[in-house]
């Protein structure tokens, strides 16, 4: 396949039949959240419920359940907003990978080796930002200012959330988010189809948590469990991605984070 003919250029017969698909997986992802969010389990998608209900039965039946039980159940919310933030960000790299093996038997496997690779990474940051999570209740819960100043921990992820919008790995990351041809004839020799898929998806994680890390871990400031920040943060970061002028939005972003970091502490400390 010519890189002419990986040019997203008009729909194909087969775009039309994968995008639908791609948007309906995008609906059930939301609408499962949404329905977990109007749920008496609601309290899932947040850090400290593991006191409460069966969780605390589960937490005190399994073997060091204290941390797997709401690392794993915690993990699966992730991975749901993951599918429903991340996943329409991919929506080029998709595209572009789907023409280039649409005459293969064998395209469906690989745009799922393809996606599997991608959720991958972003299972990882889930978990290690859980434990983060984790860590920073404990420390509040044994600090009696931390206790008292919860602001600060908000004030620090805003912080650097805004610095890391004008650092240059944020940019670097970006721009291989922005390529998708590039990223794909990059890592695609046909030699071993599966794998390769899988290091596209890998790879291609791997620029998405590098240039979305700090915005995702905003979730823990503004709480796991909001719908309504998870659309906006999800839309953000697609724009910042995708769109034609969506670079020339990481400093008017980091910016917006910085005054809300200023605003933040001022509050806090006034009180």
């Amino acid at each position: 396949m010519t890189r002419s003919s990986l040019r997203l250029g008009g729909l194909t017969p087969h775009d039309r039949h994968f995008l639908p698909l791609f948007a309906g997986t995008m609906l059930i992802a939301w609408a499962a959240l949404g329905v977990w969010d109007l749920s008496p389990y609601a309290r899932y998608l947040e850090h400290d419920w593991t006191r409460l209900g069966l969780a605390a039965g589960l937490c005190t039946a399994v073997p060091a359940g204290e941390l797997l039980v709401p690392t794993m159940l915690y993990a699966g919310g992730w991975m749901l907003m993951t599918a429903a933030m991340m996943l329409p960000t991919t929506l080029p790299l998709a595209t572009m990978f789907r023409r280039m093996t649409m005459g293969r038997p064998d395209g469906g496997s690989l745009m799922a080796f393809l996606f599997g690779g991608y959720l991958l990474v972003w299972f990882g940051f889930g978990v290690a930002a859980h434990l983060l999570g984790m860590v920073v209740l404990g420390m509040a819960r044994a600090s009696l200012w931390l206790a008292f100043n919860g602001w600060a921990v908000g004030f620090v992820i805003l912080l650097a959330a805004g610095l890391f919008q004008f650092s240059p790995l944020k940019y670097r990351c970006l721009d291989g988010c922005r390529s998708p041809l590039a990223f794909v004839l990059a890592r695609w020799a046909g030699r071993r189809p599966r794998f390769e898929s899988l290091r596209i998806g890998f790879a291609h994680g791997l620029s998405c948590v590098g240039c979305c890390w700090l915005l995702m871990l905003l979730m823990f400031v503004v709480g796991t469990g909001s719908l309504g920040w998870m659309l906006a943060l999800g839309a953000l970061m697609a724009l910042e991605k995708n769109s034609r002028w969506g670079r020339r939005l990481a400093a008017p972003i980091g910016v917006a984070l910085l005054v809300a970091a200023a605003g933040v502490a001022a509050t806090g400390a006034g009180h």
